[in-house]
């Protein structure tokens, strides 16, 4: 039976982040999750087909990034006179109105730092499943986990949403394929990249490496 299987006997150990309590988490079941009996805090949650749904909502989610940055994303009509703009150009305009340090941020923080979070994750994942140690295994997954804090994809949607509330009295607006695709894609960001349990892939990792 694979090591990094969760219903083998090796017993996985674990210590809690907030008080360094030990725990053997090894009879965890599909579905079920660990907290520390001491201070409650979160440990890890289980599951048996958690890398095929991450490599689902991974996938989905790059195939929608590439529709919303390729497509219109809004078209504002007022006095006679349209504008139409897409994802990308919310960055270049800043850059044409000489502010190229927040148009940079912007394009990075809504495209460029998801695009590079879910293409390693794809990479990540696509190796765990194939059961293939690599020495940049573990560099990968500390830069995923550590770049999730850098991805601004839900709070740059919300912001959308109030200007449009904003903006819905003073011009008549149309969404484009853009904004309905970086609507579904900012849903499904959130399992492609939270949905990675970080226990259980620092587990899986060296379990590989020890195999």
């Amino acid at each position: 039976m694979s090591t990094i299987d969760n219903t083998s006997h090796e017993t996985v150990c674990l210590a809690c982040p907030s008080c360094d309590l030990m725990f053997d988490v090894s009879s965890l079941g599909d579905g079920e999750t660990a907290r520390c009996s001491r201070c409650q805090h979160f440990l890890t949650t289980y599951r048996a087909d958690e890398l095929s749904r991450v490599m689902a909502y991974t996938i989905s989610a790059l195939i929608l990034l590439i529709l919303a940055c390729n497509y219109p994303f809004l078209q504002l009509e007022s006095g006679g006179l349209k504008s139409m703009m897409t994802l990308p150009e919310t960055a270049s305009r800043l850059w044409d109105y000489e502010m190229q340090g927040l148009a940079l941020i912007v394009a990075a923080f809504i495209i460029f730092i998801p695009a590079f979070i879910l293409i390693l994750v794809l990479v990540l994942v696509g190796a765990l499943m194939m059961e293939r140690h690599y020495h940049w295994l573990r560099p990968i997954a500390w830069l995923i986990f550590t770049l999730q804090i850098w991805s601004m994809v839900d709070v740059f949607f919300v912001g959308v949403l109030v200007s449009l509330v904003k903006v819905g009295g003073m011009a008549s607006m149309s969404m484009g394929v853009s904004f309905w695709a970086y609507a579904v894609f900012s849903v499904l960001f959130i399992p492609a990249v939270y949905g990675l349990d970080r226990a259980q892939c620092w587990h899986r990792i060296e379990a590989l490496r020890g195999s």
